[in-house]
């Protein structure tokens, strides 16, 4: 009988040692990385670019959930939480903070961190903001994608003029909490608004409720047209745009084909979804073991010029064969 209780005892030991042995071997296996992206918009209005940021990552290697965490967090316009949410992340220890099409979150990042990789995207020159050293080695923690917003802004405005070339009052909507973007836009605009006769008014807004109070505005000064300056709050915002927009007969201008895309008029800027793209490729390269000192910043090449036929004729806008023809893109 001692036998048999003995060996019912070492056989439920070892049973017990089994049951046990995944659940040990799966705690000592080292946890997946943590790779912070922040979006200055939100979860609905940045869906296309963040599948092309994950796709970047499956470029290099990394599968979102099998080898790599991904947090994502949305300002949705509070670059107030910014500092915050950095100190957060650094005592936290995330192996990469991604700050795409988000200069405010970049600097923010840079200020609180010389260690943890940042991959950031910014439409100014990364140089002058103070991110980097130099384009080519940029001798630090960050590297990235420089998208160029304010180099484009001139042509963008022109764009504008000659799709709608009796507009004379042109607003100009800014987001004044992202004062990165905004001031220099809104200096080469007024800079480039008298050489074709067009005059310039200047709207903010940094919530959805001074979106609705700028075209208020908008419609009480008349103004012909609007040009708004790249800001991720107002790309989330794309919808309430183009509503606004449709409801006053406003043609407006953007930088993102996705306004364009939702039933704006016309767009010129860089394709973000390619920017983003490129941002995960840098952020899977740095998990992998590349040093982002070494990795040259890419400057975008791609830019689009896209126009929607059907708002153009609802606002009662002829577009010219030849504008069709330089277009990247004609929604129809």
């Amino acid at each position: 009988m001692a036998l048999n209780i003995g060996r019912r005892q070492f056989i439920s030991a070892i049973g017990s040692a089994a049951a046990a042995w995944p659940l040990t071997v799966r705690a000592q296996q080292p946890a997946m990385p943590v790779v912070a992206l922040i979006n200055g918009g939100s979860a609905d209005g940045s869906a296309t670019r963040v599948t092309a940021f994950r796709k970047g990552l499956n470029e290099t290697g990394y599968v979102e959930g099998q080898n790599v965490m991904v947090e994502y967090h949305y300002l949705e316009g509070r670059y107030d939480r910014v500092p915050a949410l950095m100190a957060d992340l650094v005592h936290r220890q995330v192996a990469v903070i991604a700050t795409p099409a988000n200069t405010p979150a970049a600097l923010a990042a840079k200020a609180a961190t010389a260690t943890i990789p940042i991959v950031f995207g910014v439409g100014e020159d990364p140089v002058q903001l103070g991110l980097v050293a130099s384009l080519a080695r940029p001798g630090s923690n960050a590297t990235g994608v420089n998208f160029f917003t304010a180099e484009v802004a001139a042509k963008r405005l022109l764009l504008l003029h000659d799709l709608v070339p009796n507009a004379v009052r042109i607003a100009v909507l800014v987001n004044p909490a992202n004062a990165a973007i905004a001031e220099p836009n809104l200096r080469d605009v007024q800079e480039a608004a008298p050489a074709i006769g067009l005059q310039i008014q200047v709207l903010n807004a940094t919530t959805i409720g001074e979106i609705d109070t700028a075209f208020a505005a908008l419609a009480h000064e008349r103004s012909d047209a609007l040009f708004l300056v790249p800001d991720s709050f107002f790309a989330s915002r794309a919808v309430q745009f183009v509503t606004l927009t449709a409801r006053d007969r406003i043609p407006a201008a953007y930088w993102d084909r996705d306004f364009v895309a939702a039933g704006g008029l016309m767009s010129y800027g860089t394709n973000f979804v390619d920017s983003f793209r490129q941002i995960g490729v840098y952020t899977g390269s740095i998990l992998k073991g590349a040093n982002p000192a070494d990795l040259p910043i890419q400057q975008s090449t791609k830019f689009e010029f896209v126009i929607n036929m059907n708002t153009a004729k609802a606002l009662g806008l002829a577009v010219p064969n030849s504008m069709q023809l330089l277009a990247d893109e004609v929604i129809e």
